[in-house]
């Protein structure tokens, strides 16, 4: 029996059997599909990685035969990533049927060692998903599942789903699409997906009427600009996850700081705190420019709107930006009014220019100086039941530079934040994130509580 010390890792996983490539049930549609040119941003190159941990175990030939019934629908995931045979080589995929890889392994833990393991990020959590050995990006097939069984009858169920296909929402989608034909099998899906991407295609010429400030457009033979690359700065260095949970009262007492003069969300009041924070524990120089980039849903704010079931990206970045010392001296207010100013520029005609403005592949998303927010805390992907019960934990595989918003089980207005940053700075973060709740008395007591490995 495995012997899990707060400090331990991961025992390692044992594969019974070669993990197996999971078909579409019949025959899908056998053509190339267009990616838009928010799919085939350079930033989305990787896989959403998903980790569920439920009570008791899913019958293995079960969640096999649903995922082969489920990729009928979603035939793209089992297809393949291809770079286009043009100079730009804009990626697109070949629904070819081949297959989603689904391993199944053993782990000789408990579900509640799993759970106190979690409550802090730990990098030995990624050996729940099988690694898949490619030379490139492009050679990981669309969708990586792996079903893990617990000695105590529990299982992990770990996903990575290729960002370039789709979003938050649509790997969501995707997700509960699974859950329902496992559990109602004679039943149509809820919502039938749309693959086409063509409702998001550049106007012919583009026409970019507006300025992005979330993109750059860069030359690869021009090294010579001076200002601070923060992110290659981050990712010199080995980071350490930084996780924080704040809970209702910890969120509406970040609003109070604004109300009543400015009336905010949830995801303003916290994006703006957390951008903050972040430029705080920096020490930036005072005229250093920074951006906030988050993740702004564009399905309904589109002429016409998307058609519901559309699981592709559907999502643009908002941009907020300041210089590093009006941003830290102001209060939060300020910077809450900034995050709704750049929301507010997301309408129709905005978008459309962004699109057309990504047919030049010299331009980029800004990450030199930015603090990149991925909101999945509002997706339903905390309710998520194959039959035997919603999870007791679901969460990141992973933490990377980029902030992300979770959910947390069992308390809906309840976030997680999770993010990723060199040792020097992560304390200081820290603080600045909790800073504001200590009242004069120094009580920490109802402080936001994070802890780091």
């Amino acid at each position: 029996m495995a012997n899990m010390s707060k400090s331990s890792e991961l025992p390692d996983c044992c594969y019974p059997n070669q993990p197996l490539l999971i078909c579409p049930s019949s025959p899908t549609p056998k053509h190339s599909l267009y990616l838009s040119n928010l799919d085939d941003q350079k930033f989305l190159r990787f896989s959403i990685k998903y980790l569920y941990l439920f009570k008791k175990s899913v019958g293995l030939d079960s969640l096999k035969y649903s995922l082969s019934r489920v990729l009928v629908d979603y035939y793209p995931l089992a297809g393949r990533l291809r770079a286009g045979a043009e100079d730009d080589q804009k990626l697109q995929v070949d629904c070819n049927g081949e297959g989603a890889v689904f391993a199944e392994a053993f782990m000789d833990i408990s579900a509640d060692e799993l759970l106190e393991l979690s409550k802090r990020p730990n990098r030995s959590l990624r050996k729940l998903l099988y690694r898949v050995e490619a030379l490139t990006f492009l050679d990981v097939p669309p969708l990586v599942v792996q079903v893990t069984n617990l000695r105590c009858g529990a299982m992990i169920l770990c996903t990575a789903i290729n960002h370039c296909l789709c979003d938050g929402i649509g790997t969501s989608q995707f997700l509960h699409a699974w859950a329902h034909v496992t559990t109602k099998p004679n039943l149509d899906l809820p919502i039938a997906p749309l693959h086409s991407r063509h409702v998001l295609k550049p106007r012919n010429p583009p026409q970019v009427n507006f300025t992005h400030p979330g993109y750059t457009r860069t030359n690869p033979k021009d090294d010579t600009h001076m200002i601070m690359d923060i992110a290659k700065f981050l990712q010199s260095q080995p980071l350490v996850p930084a996780s924080l949970t704040f809970t209702a009262s910890h969120i509406l007492h970040l609003k109070g700081q604004c109300v009543p003069s400015l009336k905010c969300t949830t995801f303003e009041a916290l994006a703006s705190h957390t951008w903050r924070s972040w430029v705080r524990s920096l020490d930036l120089s005072p005229s250093h420019n920074v951006k906030l980039l988050f993740s702004v849903n564009v399905r309904r704010k589109l002429i016409p709107e998307m058609p519901q079931g559309f699981y592709g990206n559907g999502f643009v970045l908002g941009c907020a930006q300041t210089n590093a010392k009006d941003l830290v001296s102001a209060n939060l207010h300020n910077s809450v009014k900034l995050v709704q100013q750049a929301k507010s520029t997301l309408d129709n005609d905005y978008i459309r220019s962004m699109i057309d403005l990504l047919e030049d592949k010299t331009a980029r998303t800004d990450l030199s100086a930015s603090f990149v927010i991925s909101q999945w805390s509002k997706l339903g992907l905390e309710d998520l039941d194959f039959g035997e019960g919603k999870p007791l934990h679901m969460g990141s595989l992973t933490s990377d530079i980029y902030c992300l918003f979770l959910p947390v089980v069992g308390d809906f207005d309840a976030v997680r934040v999770l993010v990723s940053m060199p040792e020097s700075i992560v304390e200081k973060f820290e603080y600045y994130m909790k800073e504001y709740n200590l009242d004069k008395e120094g009580d920490h007591a109802n402080g936001c509580q994070g802890k780091i490995i």
